[in-house]
């Protein structure tokens, strides 16, 4: 039986504290569709990827009116597209890159038919060196993104156990620039679609870091939580508390939030007959006032997000999730601890706003915090050296820390620092921040490779 504290308690999360799950996302290998004709393979694609996924939106949506728990996106994500295009892109075939965009295209007109929000996987993974399809896709991610609405990409530069590959950050930073440029009449929103990842997760729900990994099953079902005001509302009742006392709190919430999504997540597997695989326990906030990990940094007794004390307060709340999230679930997966993205937090953009957060700070919480450097808008004339060296920094705190993190900066065209810009939607609005002025051209210009560090000598 439950106690009416505890009904009342559900009856809180859900309907005034935002509670949700926030992705279901289902991957799908596509190895079995490789073909050297090309659009023999997309058309197997195509047809694979509705057998599996056509009734996923309706499976949802019962599931939604079962539970009275929303799920807020339902995504796909497929094997890593770069591996297709192999065949594609052997010997002088010149028109690689134009057919690693109608692949693109493709897969966007097949989401748009089932209804799925976003298909992750226009990916590769780079992190030791290349192969032709790695180069196809790369060089041509800025007009597939510019060409499509639900696709995300992702590019893998470096790893705990390889380094980091600079030629491959060098490049990112370029397709960052160009992916800007060729979507500036949507103020470069192409870029909230694309992410550099170290130590990129096989089984990570959230976009745009979202692939089916080789190592994962035919089919799976991977979610996403959410919860940031479930905690935050928490912390506030509770100001009295030592911070041992408050950690424990959130702890046995984060359990009650990540059991919600287990169970919604198995119920979507087992109706859809393919396999459950994990719960990633991220708290994944949005614009919402509220619905924010700085305000939960800030109920904790920080001023203002950014301030001497945040990443502290940080590092006892991503602890925390984990240790309460992995007692509420049967495989811990994805990238699992806490989210900054400062345009789709309404706290941390308000932090960069009040001049408490900084692109420097931003970075010493990623050390900490899951995805990294996370839709951040910068200055539009940003050179894609200076971005490139963003992307080198944030993969050297992941290497170092054995731990995922990605890059996903937007520069704005035609904006400044101190401009405002507004995205709209789960994407929020954020002022653009400054951008240290100082290059790294030269250390760039080296190239070659970062040697792993020595803890991936263990084991």
């Amino acid at each position: 039986m439950y106690s009416p504290q505890e009904v009342y308690e559900t009856f809180e999360m859900l309907s005034l504290q935002h509670l949700d799950v926030r992705t279901v996302t289902l991957g799908i290998n596509l190895l079995d569709c490789i073909d050297q004709n090309f659009d023999n393979m997309t058309e197997k694609v195509s047809s694979k990827i509705i057998n599996v996924a056509g009734s996923l939106l309706t499976v949802a949506k019962e599931i939604e009116l079962k539970y009275g728990v929303k799920i807020v996106n339902k995504r796909l994500a497929v094997t890593p597209l770069a591996i297709l295009l192999e065949p594609h892109s052997i010997g002088a075939n010149a028109d690689a890159e134009n057919l690693g965009v109608k692949l693109a295209e493709s897969l966007d007109r097949v989401a748009s038919k089932i209804e799925v929000d976003f298909i992750g996987g226009y990916s590769a993974f780079v992190q030791k060196g290349w192969t032709p399809g790695d180069i196809a896709l790369i060089n041509s991610i800025p007009k597939a993104l510019s060409s499509t609405s639900r696709i995300c990409s992702c590019v893998n530069i470096a790893g705990t156990k390889s380094g980091i590959n600079v030629d491959a950050a060098v490049k990112m930073g370029e397709i960052v620039k160009e992916t800007a440029r060729l979507t500036s009449d949507k103020k470069g929103v192409g870029c909230a679609k694309l992410v550099t990842f170290t130590n990129a997760p096989e089984d990570n729900p959230f976009m745009p870091g979202a692939f089916h990994g080789l190592g994962e099953a035919e089919t799976s079902v991977n979610i996403g939580i959410s919860g940031p005001g479930v905690i935050r509302a928490i912390v506030e009742k509770n100001d009295d508390l030592d911070l041992r006392d408050l950690a424990d709190l959130i702890k046995r919430a984060a359990f009650k939030v990540t059991r919600v999504g287990e169970l919604l997540g198995r119920e979507v597997a087992q109706r859809l007959g393919i396999k459950f695989s994990t719960v990633d326990l991220s708290l994944a906030p949005t614009p919402q006032e509220g619905d924010s990990i700085a305000r939960i940094i800030e109920a904790m007794g920080i001023e203002r997000c950014g301030a001497p004390g945040t990443t502290a307060a940080l590092a006892l709340l991503t602890d925390a999730i984990k240790k309460g999230g992995s007692m509420g679930t049967s495989f811990v997966g994805g990238l699992s601890g806490a989210f900054i993205p400062v345009s789709e937090d309404a706290g941390m953009s308000e932090a960069v706003e009040k001049g408490a957060l900084s692109l420097e700070k931003l970075e010493a919480m990623t050390a900490i915090c899951a995805a990294g450097l996370d839709m951040i808008a910068i200055p539009g004339d940003t050179s894609a050296k200076t971005i490139s060296a963003i992307i080198l920094d944030q993969a050297a705190i992941c290497i170092i820390n054995n731990k995922p993190g990605g890059v996903r900066l937007l520069p704005i065209p035609g904006l400044k620092a101190g401009d405002y810009v507004e995205f709209g939607g789960l994407l929020g609005r954020s002022m653009v921040m400054p951008v240290n002025k100082f290059s790294a051209s030269k250390f760039l210009k080296r190239g070659g490779q970062i040697p792993s560090t020595l803890n991936s000598l263990r084991g």
